[in-house]
């Protein structure tokens, strides 16, 4: 017993204490992508081209436009870009409200919103979730769970997993929802509670990620019932997630 508590002391406080203090990122960590002022001068496509999921396009003059809905933040298209218009920062504030607000064109994003103030009454201090795994790869849901470790303390916040719809207040739902989850995740967003929230995490979620436009899912969430906060990533990094919620709930 004294070996444990002599650990125990030496492990000290785990516990990050976020928001007061913005966690450091691994040096190789790949955050929000930034649009550098100017126009492409070149237009070669090359960014669109090694781009893997099609998540960019050309805009006016030429300029790229990343989706993170549908970003794997492989950073090829920062590589190939031979301008270096694309930066990808180290910025892990990505949640957006709406799914055309993950768009990127420049270097100003707006982040995400707090809920309305009906849901800020009911939720904005305790947040009880039903996350639902439908036919993802478990990187989300590994980095989903992790927010449980003494690390993140995510029931700090007031925010926990449950085990049953009936008993949240919401759904953060992550993977491609492939035909074989698609009524078990209707089933289970009409077992919850009335109002309620929805958490797409993660580009398979948002868009249907690496498996967009396969016969076997249905491109995500939002075609089959509405969505109140995007998370994206691929996985998205567990501060990415928390900063999300957190906004949402109003407590940032």
């Amino acid at each position: 017993m004294l070996q444990i508590l002599k650990a125990r002391f030496h492990q000290k406080y785990r516990t990050f204490p976020f928001p007061e203090k913005m966690p450091p990122m691994a040096a190789r960590y790949t955050g929000r992508p930034e649009i550098a002022s100017g126009n492409c001068k070149s237009g070669c496509n090359a960014c669109v081209a090694a781009c893997p999921v099609g998540a960019l396009s050309l805009g006016e003059n030429k300029r790229p436009i990343i989706d993170m809905g549908s970003c794997l933040f492989c950073r090829a298209c920062e590589t190939a870009c031979p301008e270096k218009l694309i930066n990808f920062t180290q910025d892990f504030s990505l949640a957006a409200n709406k799914k055309e607000g993950l768009l990127i064109n420049a270097a100003t994003f707006k982040r995400a919103e707090a809920m309305g103030n009906e849901l800020r009454r009911l939720f904005g201090r305790s947040l009880k979730l039903r996350q639902v795994s439908a036919g993802g790869c478990n990187a989300c849901e590994a980095d989903t769970n992790v927010l449980a470790t003494p690390n993140f303390d995510l029931a700090r916040y007031g925010i926990q997993f449950v085990a049953s719809p009936r008993h949240a207040d919401g759904l953060l739902i992550t993977g491609p929802v492939s035909q074989n989850m698609k009524l078990a995740l209707l089933k289970t967003y009409e077992a919850l509670p009335s109002p309620s929230i929805v958490i797409a995490t993660g580009a398979c979620a948002i868009s249907g990620g690496l498996f967009k436009g396969n016969s076997e899912v249905n491109d995500g969430v939002g075609n089959l019932i509405p969505v109140d906060l995007y998370i994206p990533g691929c996985p998205p990094n567990p501060w990415t997630i928390l900063e999300g919620i957190l906004r949402f709930m109003g407590r940032l």
